[in-house]
């Protein structure tokens, strides 16, 4: 089946055959007249809104006092089960950030590449963090008081 066969710089395309989206000789390929007519609106971010703005700066600095704390025992990052596959995801303290702060920017992430071969005994996750950020506050608030 031929899908195209191009004659100098035309385009044949078969009627049967799908476009070749990468084809710039296609006009628009086949969006439309404004290129937005097949897109839904999931593919178009959305600014974030007051709130997710709030949630996610409170998130960065959640980030820096876990990484403060958990960094010299060793721990590489976080550990996420992801909403859409529902398979855990390994993010370096680094990359979690950066993908924080673009999601500040540009109220959407871009696709990253995981750690190769992450030692799951190396990531914790956002609840274990809070747990043993909410232990050494209250283990140093204790320690004070003794001294008084």
């Amino acid at each position: 089946m031929v899908i195209g066969a191009r004659k100098g710089s035309v385009v044949t395309v078969h009627e049967d055959s799908p476009h070749d989206p990468f084809d710039r000789d296609l006009p628009f390929h086949g969006l439309g007249a404004s290129g937005w007519e097949g897109f839904e609106d999931d593919d178009v971010p959305t600014p974030i809104d007051e709130q997710e703005r709030e949630a996610i700066e409170e998130d960065l600095l959640d980030l820096e006092a876990f990484e403060e704390l958990l960094r010299p025992r060793g721990v590489r990052g976080l550990v996420i089960l992801c909403d859409e596959c529902h398979e855990e995801h390994y993010h370096d303290w680094d990359m979690l950030r950066s993908n924080l702060k673009q999601l500040l920017r540009a109220g959407t992430t871009a696709p990253h590449e995981p750690p190769f071969q992450p030692d799951p005994r190396d990531y914790v996750s956002w609840d274990y963090c809070r747990g043993y950020r909410d232990a050494h506050l209250h283990e140093s608030w204790t320690t004070r008081r003794r001294r008084r």
